[in-house]
């Protein structure tokens, strides 16, 4: 991070910053809502999915999920989807994570997105990094986290090489997390990936939620064979990876079909 940023997040958050961290945690949900629900032409698939893992799963169960990164507000946006009683509980929307030197550059950027749940990470600087650290302190918390495994916003529309930092989060979790991921297309329009970054209405997207990945065995596998936490990771993340090409595929069938009819 830059020197001139010290790590945001107070030790130990008080009153204050719990009520202040609510009204951002609101306030973006609330800009997220007209976004996605008011502003654009938005279809969700499987959306129940994601509902039953945010509302219902046992208190101390991380949950994960993942994502295509399209645009540099894909996050929060994609949340306008859920109902409005998780975009105002900063205890059930999610924490992710962003660039320290796009979104933490000074003192105000870091307070707000650090209230709004948001944690710096340096790009490049591998899974061991304080910004993981953290994402995993939450996850043992019983808290959903949710992570853009491409590692960057994907302009090209093809598939990239994961990054391994989501491998980790799942490996050390006290708990076997739910891991769900999600796949989107239209994103890019809605903000698209060129100067001036204007947020744009009237754009069809399509949101596909896939169904929870099995960890469990695969993990129980790789702990029994004593691999190394390097060949863990590698693992999980080519799971996840060979799981994204097929939702890929499904939404972007799910999109063109709709926008053809």
């Amino acid at each position: 991070m830059s020197s001139e940023v010290k790590w945001p997040f107070p030790r130990r958050p008080g009153p204050l910053w719990n009520v202040a961290s609510t009204l951002t945690v609101a306030a973006v949900g609330g800009f997220s809502k007209l976004m996605m629900r008011v502003l654009n032409d938005v279809q969700v698939y499987n959306m129940d999915v994601l509902t039953e893992a945010v509302e219902r799963r046992h208190p101390s169960q991380p949950l994960i999920t993942v994502s295509n990164h399209a645009c540099c507000m894909d996050d929060p946006l994609i949340w306008g989807i859920l109902k409005w009683r998780y975009l105002c509980s900063r205890k059930q929307i999610r924490w992710t994570l962003a660039a320290e030197d796009i979104c933490f550059t000074n003192k105000p950027f870091a307070i707000f997105f650090c209230l709004g749940q948001t944690i710096p990470v340096r790009r490049g600087g591998g899974v061991y990094q304080r910004g993981v650290d953290f994402m995993v302190e939450q996850l043992n918390k019983g808290r959903w986290v949710h992570m853009f495994p491409e590692g960057k916003v994907n302009m090209t529309k093809e598939m990239i090489r994961l990054k391994w930092g989501v491998g980790r989060l799942i490996e050390e979790c006290q708990h076997t997390p739910i891991v769900i991921p999600i796949w989107h297309v239209g994103m890019d329009s809605v903000l698209p990936n060129v100067k001036p970054y204007i947020p744009q209405a009237g754009k069809r997207v399509t949101v596909l939620v896939g169904q929870p990945f099995q960890f469990h065995s695969i993990l129980t596998q790789l702990r029994k064979d004593q691999k190394s936490p390097m060949e863990k990771r590698k693992v999980l993340t080519d799971h996840i990876q060979d799981q994204f090409v097929r939702l890929k595929a499904e939404t972007e069938a799910l999109h063109y079909q709709t926008v053809d009819s």
